[in-house]
């Protein structure tokens, strides 16, 4: 009975643990579920928070600019990624000559400064400044036009001097703009992401509950199969005992008998010869 009890005892343990590993897995599947939505969301503000460290750490609202034009070459060319730094003190800004190009690069907004300016801004060499008593002005040019811009640059206007570039890598840009496949495309990268995320999620977790569930049927039937074989082994040892009992007694009587001189009487078979 204690065995049947002990073994008994030992299946109901390992359901248990069936059970816990379903929870650890509806647990797993929770953390993935987290994470790819903190990957989505990644996805889709990443950008935006690098940009923002940028503006903190270059110290302007414009960090980054893509080259496209031809103003600038041989130095800097169209598709170039330039990194611009705010400028704090604007009388730092160096100013050089046409001819020794040694003035900083900079960027600036050129809308209302001149009729028919562009509304983008425009990344031209200092070659020339002066202070009025109010503010500083900047006259710049092109490394690869014949004149100087049309007008001198308030120190308001300047957006940040250049100090870094990545050679041809706004080409990507450029070309996703002037075609206008940029939303579009960021839209169908997203749609795909959202949609790997989730397919690979429902997926797993099929494939987890059909084999946890195969799992369950096969310890089903071992489990059945064990306690028909432990019943079986509850009867023997049952029986065993009964019979052991019996025996024991049967020995304890005739112990008894010869201890008070008694003689069991013989067996009528004894009386004849065979």
């Amino acid at each position: 009975m204690t065995s049947f009890i002990v073994k008994n005892s030992k299946n109901n343990t390992m359901f248990r643990k069936h059970s816990k590993r379903t929870q650890l897995l509806k647990g797993e599947n929770k953390k993935k579920i987290i994470v790819s939505a903190f990957l989505l969301i990644f996805a889709f503000t990443g950008s935006y928070l690098i940009y923002f460290i940028l503006q903190i750490t270059l110290n302007t609202p414009t960090p980054m600019v893509v080259v496209v034009s031809r103003s600038m070459e041989p130095n800097i060319h169209v598709g170039d990624l330039l990194f611009l730094r705010g400028v704090d003190d604007p009388s730092q800004i160096k100013a050089g000559t046409v001819e020794d190009m040694t003035g900083d690069v900079i960027v600036y907004d050129p809308r209302g400064l001149w009729p028919g300016a562009p509304n983008d801004p425009i990344v031209h060499r200092v070659i020339d400044k002066y202070h009025d008593g109010q503010r500083w002005w900047f006259l710049t040019k092109g490394d690869n036009n014949n004149y100087p811009d049309p007008a001198w640059v308030p120190e308001e206007n300047v957006i940040g001097i250049v100090v870094g570039r990545i050679p041809y890598i706004g080409y990507v840009k450029i070309f996703l703009t002037d075609s206008g496949l940029l939303i579009p495309l960021l839209v169908i990268l997203s749609l795909l992401l959202v949609i790997s995320i989730v397919w690979d999620f429902i997926k797993k977790e099929e494939d987890e509950g059909e084999e946890v569930e195969k799992e369950l049927v096969i310890k089903r039937g071992e489990s059945v199969a064990l306690k028909e074989k432990q019943k079986h082994e509850y009867l023997e040892i049952e029986h065993t005992q009964a019979i052991t009992s019996e025996e024991v007694e049967n020995v304890v009587h005739k112990k008894e008998k010869k201890e008070h001189g008694e003689e069991e009487p013989e067996s009528e078979t004894d009386d004849f010869d065979f």
